[in-house]
């Protein structure tokens, strides 16, 4: 299907099967929107690493990428790309469309969409902020409790 497509559209799209990190790195950075459909996905690194180089995700609402992906709302302006939950091709190609509707018909909110993605901090050193954090919560109601016990 993929050598299909790539033979139909010579210029448009391209195909390699195997993994190169120089070539990764390019075609995040060299791409618009990342498709991301997972069926499952505990943790997923491609959006993470899609958003740092603001190329916007377009994921199934799954494991990490419900946790790290939030649906664009065209109303706030809030999120960071694009989702669906139903595991199916029709909900795909809905947030596709949506995704690219915004980038043909609102470039500028697109660009801020795009600059609200390289902006997000998904990395360890805020992470281990937020853990100590909640260790030091989790410390301070278990006193309480030992207090009012």
């Amino acid at each position: 299907l993929f050598k299909d497509i790539k033979n139909r559209y010579p210029e448009k799209t391209g195909l390699y099967i195997g993994f190169n990190a120089i070539l990764a790195q390019r075609i995040y950075a060299g791409s618009d929107m990342f498709l991301m459909p997972s069926r499952f996905e505990p943790c997923g690194l491609g959006q993470l690493i899609s958003l740092r180089y603001g190329t916007i995700p377009i994921v199934r609402f799954t494991g990490g990428l419900a946790d790290t992906v939030n649906d664009y709302n065209p109303a706030t302006g809030s999120g960071n790309g694009f989702g669906f939950s139903e595991y199916s091709g029709m909900a795909l190609l809905h947030a596709i469309k949506k995704a690219l509707q915004l980038y043909r018909e609102q470039p500028e909110q697109w660009q801020y969409l795009v600059k609200n993605a390289m902006e997000l901090d998904f990395s360890w050193a805020r992470s281990g902020v937020e853990y100590l954090q909640l260790y030091q919560e989790a410390i301070t109601r278990h006193l309480h409790m030992q207090r009012i016990a």
